[in-house]
């Protein structure tokens, strides 16, 4: 019998520490998972599933507008905030039960309330003591906003999803995922958005080219992105209004102003200083390759270490935690080649190197690249472009790269994050059939590199 009340005990109910928890307990182990707000973490609640639900509704307009061009009579449609905010709370909750039966399912101890570590082995909730073996912190990450004056009026990405009026005017402050998704949700759904970023183009760290194509084609379609810019001050007006003082001085009103400027790992109360468990500069835990930390039997996964702060990685992290724990395997993460997609619109999807970071690692590269306008745009009269790229290793033939702005991005590049995976060869690619009419069948019929 063990000395503990259980082999493992998580700390947040996330993608990370579900996934930990359900395969643990499946190996038999003893599991218990403690979560204070809500069942899923992020992803569930207040991040990537609310958000594409969200994203679906914004391209409804667009879709309405397209019709016209394939012989559908015009018709008169509004949009109705409350009927979607209400909707997807509906179905955050059928996905908050899912969540809880899974674990009931497997036979873990799930526990209301804020865990904090209380020494070595030991973790304390709502007052209550308990005993661990393993302790795994998968606490996730927390919207941050930088401290100016009046920035309390600003509005996070916890909040934004059910917010009791609808936006006419919206300004986004940031131009990373979060930032741009959501420039162009409240766009399609209707609202005059302004998008500002502080540095000269938006999606640091993506390939330049996608940058420059999909900010471009943001504007096309009604963002107003400016680019070198910040808010100085934010003030509340008697009528509920924002009014932003940008840098330079410009003056803009707003009925909300969304702060996406990046999250910062989620310890505040976790009693990391109990056992001197270490972070970085970023307050991000440190871990070494078997998600240890600093002390023995204390362990952390997902975004609250930092890395690729994915939902996917977080579950393929906790996944192979729970097997090295519980099943003595070695934990071998593979974090290149990763497949991600930014739901804007258009749509970006990529996987493997950006051209910058290609030239840095390879010799010689080529670039293929294509840029057109699909043909469901052209009898729409929507004038959306894609944008298509490949990178190539020219010594090896290996495609290091592949990267596209359009509709379906994500659904494309993840076929295509198979093969690179794989190893596939632009050889390859060129003698794969395409499927045609489709956009994706550009990816297997570029011949000629471009440089």
């Amino acid at each position: 019998m063990s000395d503990f009340d259980y082999d493992l005990f998580v700390i947040g109910a996330g993608s990370g520490g579900v996934r930990a928890s359900r395969i643990a307990a499946s190996l038999g182990a003893k599991v218990a998972v403690a979560e204070d707000r809500y069942m899923g973490g992020t992803c569930v609640n207040v991040g990537c599933v609310p958000k594409k639900l969200y994203v679906y509704a914004s391209e409804f307009s667009q879709s309405h507008q397209d019709a016209e061009g394939f012989g559908w009579a015009k018709t008169d449609s509004t949009f109705n905030w409350n009927t979607l905010r209400d909707n997807k709370v509906e179905e955050i909750s059928r996905l908050n039960g899912i969540y809880e039966n899974l674990l009931n399912n497997n036979q873990v101890s799930v526990i209301n309330g804020r865990a904090s570590i209380a020494g070595p082995n030991k973790v304390v909730v709502n007052g209550q003591n308990y005993s661990a073996k393993n302790i795994l912190i998968a606490t996730g990450g927390w919207p941050y906003v930088p401290e100016f004056q009046g920035s309390e009026h600003a509005t996070t990405s916890n909040e934004i999803f059910d917010l009791a009026e609808f936006p006419k005017r919206v300004i986004v402050v940031g131009g990373g995922y979060i930032a741009v998704e959501f420039a162009g949700i409240f766009n399609g759904l209707g609202s005059d958005t302004k998008l500002l970023y502080r540095g000269d183009q938006i999606l640091r760290g993506f390939d330049a080219d996608v940058r420059e194509f999909a900010a471009n084609e943001m504007q096309v379609k009604g963002v107003d992105l400016r680019l070198n810019t910040n808010i100085e001050s934010l003030e509340k007006l008697a009528d509920g209004s924002l009014r932003a003082t940008l840098i330079n001085g410009e003056v803009l009103e707003a009925d909300q102003v969304l702060y996406a400027t990046g999250r910062v790992a989620n310890t505040h109360k976790l009693g990391l200083e109990t056992l001197a468990v270490k972070t970085n500069r970023s307050g991000q835990i440190e871990v070494d390759n078997n998600f240890q930390t600093s002390e023995p039997g204390v362990y952390a996964l997902g975004d609250v270490i930092g890395g690729m702060e994915l939902t996917p990685v977080a579950l393929a992290e906790g996944m192979a935690l729970a097997r090295h724990l519980f099943d003595g395997q070695a934990i071998n993460m593979d974090y290149d080649n990763i497949p991600t997609a930014v739901f804007c619109q258009p749509n970006i999807a990529t996987v493997g190197l950006s051209e910058e970071k290609a030239r840095e690692r390879f010799e010689q590269v080529d670039v293929y690249k294509s840029s057109f306008r699909a043909l469901k745009n052209t009898v729409s009269g929507n004038p959306e472009r894609t944008l298509m790229k490949l990178l190539v290793d020219k010594n090896s033939d290996k495609v290091i790269g592949a990267h596209m702005v359009g509709p379906d991005a994500g659904e494309i590049i993840q076929g295509i994050a198979i093969a690179i995976k794989a190893g596939a060869t632009k050889s390859m690619f060129d003698s794969t059939i395409g499927i045609h009419p489709t956009a994706a069948e550009e990816f297997v019929t570029m011949r000629e590199p471009v440089a």
